[in-house]
C-alpha cells in the first residue's frame, strides 16, 4: 500500500534578495502602492546597514530541510514534503503550491513561521493560501495552523537562549529581560484580536521554564500609519528601565523566529544605540532560526494537528 503523501508549507513575510528589490517589495507590502521616496531612501538605508540579503530565506530554506528530515524519520505509512513561500516575496505562497500540486499530495498542513495568531498578520497568509488553493482546481485537504505560541520544544529553545545569554552579563540577577514582538495597530484589541495575550503567554511561559523574575513585555518595529499602535515601545521601555535605575537589559524577540531586518536593524542598530546613548547595556538572544530543536518541535506539531491531539 502507497505511503500517504502529505505535504507541509510554511510561510514567512519575505524580504528582497537586492538593494534594487527593495523598491517592488516596499511597494507589495503596500499593496501595489508605491511608497514615498522618502519612505523608500529609508528602508533601503536600513537593508543597507545590514547586509542584502538578509539571512531570512537562507535559514527558513535549512529549516524546512530540517522538518521534512524529522517527519519522514521513522515514517512508514506517511510520506512527507515540506515546501516555502513568502507572502510578500519570492518564493511566493503559490508558487509553494505548484510544487504541492506535483507531489500529488492529499494533505497540507500550513503553518506561518511566527508563532502568534492577529487576524492582520496571520490572517493574510491564510488569504494567500486559499487563493493558491482556488486557482489550483485542485480539492485539497488543508489544515491552517493560526498559532503555536506554546509549542514546547520553540519554548525551551528560547528558555534556553535567555538563561545562557544572562549569564554573560557582568551581574545575571540584575539583568531585565524583555520581550518583544512586532507591534501591530491597536485597534485589533477591540476587534477581539488574541495576539497580544498569546505574546504574554508566551512570555510568561518563557520567563518560568529560565527562572527569570525581572523581566517585560514590549514591542517593535512599529510602522508609521498615522493610527496608534500597540505599546509600550522597546525604546521607551529602555528610557524607563534607565530612570528606574537598571542599567542591564537583555531583549528576547518571542515574536520572531529568524535573523532579519526587524532583529539585526531595529533591535541591533537602532534599540543598541539608543541603550549605549542611555548607558545601558543591552544584548539580545540568538534567533532560533533553523535550530533542530524547533524543527522537531514543528514537526510534532504537524503530526499532532494530523492525529488530531495536542502537540507536546
Amino acid at each position: 500500500m502507497p505511503a500517504e503523501r502529505i505535504a507541509v508549507l510554511l510561510m514567512a513575510y519575505g524580504s528582497p534578495n537586492s538593494l534594487e528589490d527593495v523598491e517592488p517589495y516596499y511597494t507589495d507590502i503596500r499593496g501595489g502602492r508605491a511608497p514615498s521616496p522618502a519612505a523608500l531612501a529609508e528602508l533601503r538605508e536600513k537593508y543597507r546597514t545590514v547586509g542584502v540579503p538578509t539571512p531570512l530565506l537562507a535559514v527558513s530554506t535549512r529549516l524546512a530541510g530540517r522538518l521534512q528530515e524529522s517527519l519522514n524519520h521513522g515514517s512508514a505509512g506517511q510520506k512527507f514534503t515540506v515546501h516555502l513561500g513568502m507572502k510578500h516575496w519570492t518564493p511566493r505562497i503559490w508558487e509553494a503550491f505548484e510544487e504541492i500540486a506535483s507531489t500529488r499530495a492529499e494533505r497540507v498542513v500550513a503553518l506561518v513561521l511566527a508563532p502568534h495568531y492577529s487576524k492582520i498578520s496571520t490572517g493574510g497568509y491564510r488569504d494567500r493560501v486559499q487563493r493558491a488553493i482556488d486557482q489550483s482546481g485542485r480539492r485539497i485537504d488543508l489544515d491552517f495552523v493560526e498559532s503555536w505560541h506554546l509549542l514546547d520544544g520553540y519554548l525551551e529553545a528560547l528558555a534556553d537562549r535567555v538563561s545562557a545569554a544572562r549569564q554573560q552579563f557582568a551581574e545575571p540577577d540584575q539583568v531585565t529581560v524583555v520581550f518583544t514582538a512586532h507591534s501591530l495597530p491597536a485597534r485589533i484589541l477591540n476587534e477581539g484580536d488574541p495576539y497580544q495575550d498569546q505574546l504574554l503567554e508566551t512570555s510568561e511561559a518563557v520567563a518560568g521554564r529560565a527562572e527569570v523574575d525581572r523581566w517585560r513585555f514590549s514591542f517593535q518595529s512599529q510602522s508609521q500609519t498615522g493610527e496608534p499602535w500597540l505599546g509600550p515601545d522597546l525604546l521607551d521601555t529602555l528610557k524607563r528601565l534607565n530612570e528606574n535605575g537598571q542599567r542591564q537589559a537583555l531583549v528576547a524577540p518571542v515574536g520572531f523566529i529568524a535573523d532579519h531586518l526587524e532583529i539585526l536593524f531595529d533591535i541591533d542598530v537602532e534599540a543598541k544605540q539608543r541603550a549605549s546613548e542611555l548607558g545601558m547595556d543591552l544584548r539580545r538572544i540568538p534567533m532560533l532560526n533553523d535550530d533542530p530543536r524547533l524543527a522537531d518541535a514543528l514537526a510534532s506539531l504537524v503530526l499532532a494537528r494530523l492525529q488530531k491531539v495536542p502537540a507536546g
